[in-house]
């Protein structure tokens, strides 16, 4: 070392020498200072080092009691997904509860809850959730409710694109094809094993028939049997959870019986449907059960020739829509966001392959600050969309 840096070190040393005996108070406040700095740094780093699964059961383990948020009228994705975090949050010593806003109408959703034995709340408002902790999983906001904006999550873990936020743990992969698919990889990041055999696992880490279940079923629903919009994280959950499933429950699960309603909604949306190039348009009327009309958008995009659907239809005093795309033309949330939008009360969106929508049907007839508008019309701003004109 040159002999200019020995002697420029000695004098910053002497220089600190004497302002340590000076002002020792001042002095020992600075090494403080410093220490929790480097201390703060140290933690900063080895956080970021920490992957989501294990922050999140970090985040966990920090909470006495945690309510586990769905979306309204949840799917098996969302389901599976809450019975995951109440697994693991029961494994770090936390006291879970599931809840849900809305109903559980689908006869998949139903059968999934039944088959599965799952214990959910079902919640009218924000007030009934009884934590002050909660977990948002398969959306990123809650919605749907009474109070929802007022909910502050801890941790928010999806894979629908949107802004929502946890305050301590965010995860949201819009890449993935499954909210189920993020927990799986949580578990084997965790080293949790499978369960062989019994219903229900013994080991404090291990993965009970019901909980693999739940969560390949969920994979599998919300990309059609791994064939629409899925990633090869799907596929590599799916085999890491397939050797502990129980394959009697999943057969009970994928196979219910369906409803009356439902055939018949789906059988007018084929009977009643318009097409205008390769796209359809279905009003099925009247329904009492409102979860009839994505399935019957889901039969009708199996026509062939059509490569983008939307079904609608009322129930009470609400125009309920659903729409569907193979067409990579049409990014079917923002052509219900699009012929939505101007009219009042009304809400829509989705992603590029489905999408849904409300509207007050007193509000398209022109009571509030819109014009309103006719059905005919209404149908025209559809066709219009799909097909990029508005």
């Amino acid at each position: 070392m040159p002999i200019w840096q020995v002697g420029g070190l000695q004098r910053v040393v002497d220089s600190v020498t004497v302002f340590a005996r000076e002002s020792p108070l001042v002095a020992a406040l600075v090494v403080v200072g410093l220490l929790v700095f480097l201390v703060g740094v140290r933690l900063a780093i080895d956080r970021l080092r920490r992957s989501p699964a294990e922050r999140f059961q970090r985040l966990l383990a920090s909470t006495d009691e945690v309510a586990v948020l769905m979306h309204p009228n949840p799917d098996p994705d969302a389901m599976s997904s809450a019975l995951a975090v109440d697994r693991l949050a029961t494994q770090a010593g936390s006291s879970p509860t599931m809840y849900y806003p809305g109903q559980i109408r689908h006869q998949e959703n139903r059968a999934f809850q039944t088959v599965l034995d799952l214990d959910f709340d079902r919640i009218e408002e924000a007030g009934e959730l009884r934590e002050n902790d909660v977990v948002l999983v398969d959306h990123n906001e809650a919605r749907g409710f009474p109070g929802a904006e007022s909910i502050d999550p801890i941790a928010v873990i999806d894979h629908h694109p949107g802004g929502g936020e946890g305050s301590e743990l965010s995860d949201v992969r819009t890449g993935y094809g499954a909210c189920a698919t993020i927990f799986a990889e949580y578990f084997e990041t965790l080293d949790w094993e499978l369960a062989d055999d019994d219903a229900t696992a013994t080991g404090d880490d291990q993965i009970d028939q019901a909980v693999a279940t739940g969560l390949l079923y969920g994979i599998q629903s919300d990309t059609k049997q791994l064939t629409k919009g899925c990633s090869s994280a799907e596929f590599a959950a799916a085999e890491y959870l397939y050797d502990g499933i129980d394959e009697d429950l999943l057969d009970r699960i994928a196979n219910p019986q369906v409803d009356a309603e439902v055939l018949d909604v789906k059988a007018r949306a084929i009977t009643d449907r318009q097409i205008e190039n390769a796209f359809a348009i279905s009003d099925v009327g009247a329904v009492s059960n409102v979860d009839a009309i994505p399935q019957a958008a889901d039969e009708l995009l199996r026509l062939e020739g059509v490569t983008a659907v939307v079904v609608m239809g009322r129930k009470e005093d609400t125009l309920h829509l659903s729409g569907r795309s193979r067409d990579d033309r049409v990014h079917m949330g923002n052509v219900l966001q699009t012929v939505v939008d101007d009219i009042p009360m009304g809400s829509a969106g989705g992603h590029a392959r489905m999408g849904g929508g409300q509207l007050s049907i007193d509000h398209m007839n022109g009571i509030g600050p819109g014009s309103g508008v006719a059905m005919t019309d209404f149908k025209g701003h559809l066709f219009d969309a799909m097909a990029g004109d508005i």
